[in-house]
């Protein structure tokens, strides 16, 4: 049996891949070596590029003091786990009920939700203000989270995952003496760990980086986010000082780039498991 070699289209290929590869990873780092290079150096050596500049610290003690970050940091993690709660909760329902439930129009149900994700969410940004004022929950958290607690990219998700569970279990549970809810909570959810991962680290991490709406519906340093803090931090207004913006900007993206290190092996194992493409 002869074993094929390479051709010299096929390695250079492969070698053409890996460069643009390679290409598209430094411009994505480019920014982010940018912002840390400049937060540790002064104005003059951000800017110049001196591999000899002198490295200091007063840019974070400055930044750290022109803001009310751990305000910042608390309306943030308040923000993003009450979304994700809600999507948990709402989306594990519906998933359930398309992928185990036959009703009258369930499919074109389904369809119509699947809609919502060609809708960019800047869209709905009106309506979205007016109910948020309607409810009271203007310049609150609930409000700024309220309107993605309902996702069509989880909905669709849980129910591929539910849809790929066996009957059987489903049977045996029920033999059990196991209604729809201890079917779901016993079987289901369990099965579907690996998806929940998944969706969870897609969900904090968007809403973590969210920007346009919640600068439009807060008003007050109660309810602002990191991001609309580091926004209004930066506003030429105050004086541009690349250095101090630049050490903002690392305290606002610290968490999740501390969080990606740590957790990087089950961010991986559970996209791939998910079945995420």
């Amino acid at each position: 049996m002869s074993i094929a070699t390479p051709t010299y289209a096929s390695r250079t290929s492969v070698t053409l891949d890996a460069v643009g590869a390679l290409l598209l990873a430094v411009l994505w780092i480019a920014p982010l070596a940018f912002a840390l290079w400049a937060a540790f150096h002064t104005p003059q050596g951000a800017l110049s590029f001196d591999l000899f500049a002198p490295v200091t610290l007063d840019n974070f003690r400055t930044a750290w003091a022109g803001a009310p970050w751990p305000r910042y940091f608390l309306n943030t993690t308040m923000l993003v786990t009450v979304i994700l709660a809600g999507q948990l909760f709402f989306c594990t329902l519906a998933g359930y009920a398309f992928a185990r439930f036959h009703f009258p129009g369930s499919d074109l149900l389904f369809m119509l939700i699947l809609l919502q994700l060609f809708i960019l969410p800047e869209v709905l940004i009106v309506e979205n203000y007016a109910m948020v004022s309607r409810l009271g929950l203007f310049d609150s958290i609930l409000g700024i989270g309220a309107p993605y607690m309902a996702s069509a990219f989880g909905i669709f998700l849980l129910r591929q995952a539910f849809k790929g569970v066996p009957r059987e279990l489903e049977e045996a549970a029920r033999v059990e003496g196991c209604g729809w809810t201890g079917v779901l909570w016993r079987v289901y959810i369990p099965a579907a760990k690996p998806v929940y991962l998944a969706y969870a680290l897609v969900s904090i991490a968007t809403h973590w980086n969210n920007f346009l709406w919640p600068l439009i519906v807060t008003n007050s340093n109660e309810s602002r986010p990191l991001t609309v803090g580091l926004s209004l931090f930066a506003a030429p207004e105050s004086g541009v000082n690349i250095a101090v913006i630049s050490a903002a900007t690392l305290f606002t993206i610290a968490p999740l780039l501390v969080a990606f290190l740590i957790f990087q092996r089950q961010f991986i194992q559970a996209f791939l498991r998910a079945g995420i493409r």
